[in-house]
């Protein structure tokens, strides 16, 4: 009797830390997957707020583009009104400001007569849309100093000058290399949404573009 009962004591015994040995593998299991599980939630998560904050980011400075092509066509009209010419066109503008060049006064601000394409490294007198830039921060029309372009919020210039855009002639604001997604949405929220038509145009065509950057023109 008492050798079956120390076997079935030890059968016992055998089946408990067997159960428990089962018992604490499907836990190791089991905790193992919700871990995982876990952790594929909280990289989802952090993705999602890190395209949030990037289309947030892209649409702060689509913004802040936008805002700086309203001042800066203020400017250029309230310089028209103040002085009778267009700044860097003005044929008094070395006796208002000391350091600028006089224009011709042609009502253009280009080299002479003809369309002039966008001068986007301004750094000294003598051309007139560089002049433009002088002649609107000696105003206290805009901020900064010298001859030198403003930079705009995705890191390219500013220019302005009389130049002919898809077949339209006029004075027209160019911000330089601008992200393709970034001129179809300008477009299509502020005017007609096609490159090469309206008072918002490009240098190529971003409406079917999946890449690259485009000069972007506004009509003044």
């Amino acid at each position: 009797m008492q050798g079956h009962e120390k076997s079935m004591e030890k059968l016992s015994d055998g089946f408990t830390v067997s159960h428990e040995l089962s018992v604490m593998g499907h836990s190791k299991e089991g905790f193992t997957l919700i871990e995982l599980a876990v952790v594929i939630v909280i990289i989802g998560i952090l993705i999602g707020v890190v395209l949030k904050g990037q289309a947030l980011i892209q649409s702060s400075r689509m913004k802040q583009l936008y805002s700086q092509k309203k001042e800066i066509t203020n400017a250029f009209y309230s310089h028209y009104d103040q002085f009778v010419y267009y700044p860097g066109d003005d044929p008094n503008a070395a006796a208002r400001f000391t350091g600028a060049t006089n224009g011709n006064g042609n009502g253009r601000v280009a080299v002479g007569n003809g369309p002039t394409a966008p001068d986007f490294a301004c750094s000294s007198t003598g051309t007139e849309q560089c002049d433009l830039w002088f002649e609107l921060r000696q105003a206290n029309y805009i901020s900064g100093t010298g001859f030198t372009n403003p930079r705009h919020a995705f890191s390219g210039s500013v220019a302005t000058s009389y130049n002919t855009v898809n077949s339209v002639s006029g004075h027209w604001l160019a911000f330089q290399n601008i992200p393709f997604d970034i001129c179809r949405d300008l477009d299509g929220q502020y005017d007609d949404g096609a490159w090469n038509t309206g008072m918002i145009q490009g240098s190529g065509d971003y409406n079917t573009a999946t890449t690259g950057n485009f000069n972007l023109f506004f009509k003044l």
